[in-house]
């Protein structure tokens, strides 16, 4: 049987975040990952989500900047595989090539399951998010 990539995008509802999952993520276009994660805020509003759509996830993203979060942790919900939390994107002050200067910065978290996924490789996907926010044509360009 083959894999199949299922990933949670949390969704704040009335009584509180809930987590629906998005099955075969990784063979949705972006535009269609987009549209279904509104239907589920909008069916999570609503209360009208399933026991099914709230089971078998392996993967959560969390936005905890919508509520103006600069910097969180997001919890890992068992028995899924990591959780990212891109909190809000504010300018803070950097240096670069010496001089100080106003940039839009975020801290994302990845929280994950050691037991399921190797330290290296965790970091390795943070990095490639971080390219990715700061080139975000990357993403149409590879599809």
């Amino acid at each position: 049987m083959e894999a199949r990539a299922t990933t949670t995008s949390a969704v704040g509802a009335k009584d509180g975040l809930v987590v629906p999952v998005l099955r075969d993520a990784d063979r949705r276009a972006l535009v269609e990952i987009e549209r279904r994660i509104r239907a589920f805020a909008q069916r999570a509003e609503q209360g009208t989500l399933s026991r099914d759509d709230l089971r078998g996830g392996t993967f959560t993203i969390t936005n905890g900047g919508v509520f103006g979060s600069l910097l969180s942790t997001p919890i890992l919900i068992p028995p899924q595989a990591g959780i990212l939390g891109p909190p809000r994107i504010a300018d803070r002050s950097v240096v670069s090539a010496g001089q100080v200067a106003i940039r839009p910065m975020m801290y994302g978290a990845l929280t994950y399951d050691r037991r399921i996924v190797d330290g290296q490789e965790a970091l390795q996907v943070l990095a490639r998010v971080k390219t990715l926010i700061e080139d975000p044509e990357s993403l149409l360009r590879e599809g």
